[in-house]
């Protein structure tokens, strides 16, 4: 058998996830495998395979169901206790299903199988991999991560709580069913405002699905606008005609400051401000250095880009262009500081 042969045949076509983190649906069809091929799993289980465990399976007449594989690595994700009886046996190949997808999706699938079959994770293994995955999928909702856990969504918010000095939390969620919802109801308003004035002819439901948002949430809200622009266009018609210029001629307008370029020292300056005590040691500045050091740039931020699935790419897009408008906000009350 020829490792090349079986590495790229029998693959489902990739298709859009109906609901989030449900990578089971991107598995390859059932193919064997040698043993020799496989590389050790990244496991949740925090203290190992079970020898009992393995001792048990080892000594079945029945075949194993097939084990899950990263293709890109051939690391076990679901099934290390399989391999190991298999081995033990005498077994030198196994039925296997191979996941495309990155090392971050393939620990939460590990995670996914071992809550629904075999032995079963405890409690710890299930807390310790929830705060695994919210460093790796912040945006994802605690729901979400729920269930692909098997805490309740309470238990995940906790454990959010306790890691969000550590890893910088986004001000929108993504639920179940894919779509994009803010954490907020206010910013969710000032994000649907934005939308509405950058694409005036847009349709409610293209507006409501770039803002992830029922249709008569953005109907709502254009609403208000619309509301209060004619009650600024009617105080502004009570005011009259402007008043005469006067002889003396203002002052022009002094021109803007240029906006400082980011500089080789960036990373020097982050540095910096880092260590400083006054900033790492309160929540507010630890809150500060998270911002500043969030920025796409470089390799990384190529890779950001090609991450993002063509359906979540508008909405991407406009959240990028609404936190660059609140920097420049920021900076400019720095400025006046």
């Amino acid at each position: 058998m020829k490792k090349d042969a079986v590495m790229f045949a029998g693959m489902a076509p990739e298709r859009e996830e109906e609901f989030v983190g449900n990578f089971a649906m991107r598995l390859s069809s059932v193919q064997v495998i040698p043993l020799s091929w496989l590389e050790p799993a990244d496991s949740p289980r925090l203290e190992g395979e079970s020898v009992d465990h393995i001792k048990i399976l080892s000594q079945s007449n029945t075949g194993f169901p097939p084990i899950i594989v990263q293709r890109s690595t051939m690391r076990v994700i679901d099934g290390m206790h399989r391999v190991s009886a298999a081995r033990a046996r005498g077994d030198s190949e196994i039925a296997a299903q191979f996941f495309e997808g990155d090392t971050a999706n393939a620990f939460v699938l590990a995670v996914q199988a071992n809550i629904a079959h075999g032995l079963p994770l405890s409690l710890g293994d299930r807390t310790k991999a929830a705060e695994r995955i919210i460093t790796s999928h912040p945006q994802w909702s605690d729901r979400v991560i729920s269930s692909a856990t098997g805490l309740s969504a309470r238990s995940v918010s906790a454990v959010r709580r306790r890691v969000s000095d550590l890893v910088a939390q986004p001000s929108v969620r993504i639920g179940r069913d894919g779509r994009v919802r803010p954490i907020n109801a206010s910013f969710g308003r000032r994000l649907i405002g934005e939308l509405l004035r950058q694409r005036p002819d847009a349709s409610l439901r293209e507006i409501a699905r770039a803002a992830g948002v029922a249709p008569s949430t953005v109907l709502k809200v254009r609403k208000r606008i619309e509301a209060e622009e004619g009650r600024t266009e009617t105080e502004e018609s009570r005011a009259g005609a402007p008043r005469p210029a006067s002889r003396t001629s203002p002052a022009p307008n002094p021109a803007p400051a240029p906006t400082p370029a980011v500089g080789p020292d960036s990373e020097a300056a982050l540095r910096k401000l880092r260590k400083d005590p006054s900033l790492r040691l309160n929540e507010a500045g630890r809150t500060l250095l998270h911002w500043l050091s969030a920025r796409p740039h470089g390799e990384a931020g190529e890779h950001a880009v090609s991450c993002i699935p063509d359906y979540q790419v508008e909405t991407v897009m406009q959240l990028a262009m609404m936190n660059a408008r609140a920097w420049q906000r920021f900076a400019e009350q720095l400025k006046e500081r």
